[in-house]
């Protein structure tokens, strides 16, 4: 679909009302309250979940590379490999395959893959599992989380949401939590973004890392989150953006470059 004003890209492709609000934005880059070199003086170690390769990508692929981009430590999490992710490959093959997209792709964006190790397809949600993720978290030990939407549409996004959440729980709630939307309108739903942030200069390194899943066609798909991202600028001001929405018990407001 090829929207032909601003107001069908909203209507029809991202499906929101109308009130979206705009939340705080996310400063990267040298902003009238920072200098560079203050951005830089406290780094910090960013989590980004997602239930398969590609999902951190193109939810929030550009915030990733402003965040490593300043030197701060980026960790992806992938809940599983992609298994079945590949028609006509075995899980053993596709995950084979999706595992070397992925280290490709977190070269681009200068990220650390980490695998939870369940299964694209099968994932759980039960006491082990809570038990297993709240271990990464904890050796992680990340000062900020982005996770994928709680009600999306794939029962794998919202297993990597609950157990981010229950960590997140286990953890007493120190750090900033976020969530971030993929496909919205038809994977996320019913999304109403608290904060937003500027990726008009890394949304060719967002594409370069999602396109690096070869094996799941972005071309085909792709073009959707491009009008997302291009949505959200006009909500926010800017070019291109990615949105996010705050736990509301989040110990902090801003969606924070430093603390």
């Amino acid at each position: 679909m090829k929207p032909t004003t601003r107001r069908t890209m909203f209507g029809q492709l991202l499906g929101l009302g109308v009130g979206a609000t705009v939340g705080l934005p996310l400063e990267a880059f040298p902003a009238d309250q920072q200098s560079e070199s203050q951005a830089k003086q406290k780094k910090l170690k960013v989590m980004v979940a997602g239930a398969h390769p590609d999902d951190p990508e193109s939810g929030c692929g550009g915030t990733i590379a402003r965040y490593s981009d300043l030197g701060h430590e980026v960790v992806v999490v992938y809940l599983t490999r992609g298994e079945a992710g590949i028609q006509g490959k075995s899980h053993q093959e596709a995950a084979s395959i999706r595992t070397l997209e992925v280290q490709k792709a977190c070269e681009i964006l200068k990220a650390r893959p980490v695998f939870a190790g369940q299964i694209d397809g099968a994932t759980q949600v039960d006491p082990a599992a809570y038990d297993s993720f709240y271990k990464i978290i904890e050796t992680e030990s990340p000062d900020l989380v982005f996770t994928q939407w709680p009600i999306d549409s794939h029962r794998d996004h919202r297993a990597t949401s609950l157990l981010v959440y229950d960590a997140w729980l286990q953890a007493g709630k120190k750090f900033p939590l976020y969530y971030y939307e993929v496909y919205s309108g038809i994977q996320t739903q019913t999304f109403s973004p608290t904060h937003y942030a500027d990726i008009t200069r890394t949304a060719d390194r967002k594409r370069a890392a999602t396109f690096a899943h070869v094996s799941q066609t972005p071309d085909q798909w792709y073009p959707h989150h491009e009008a997302m991202d291009r949505f959200r600028g006009f909500e926010y001001g800017c070019d291109l953006a990615e949105a996010f929405t705050r736990h509301v018990q989040s110990p902090d407001d801003a969606l924070p470059m430093v603390l």
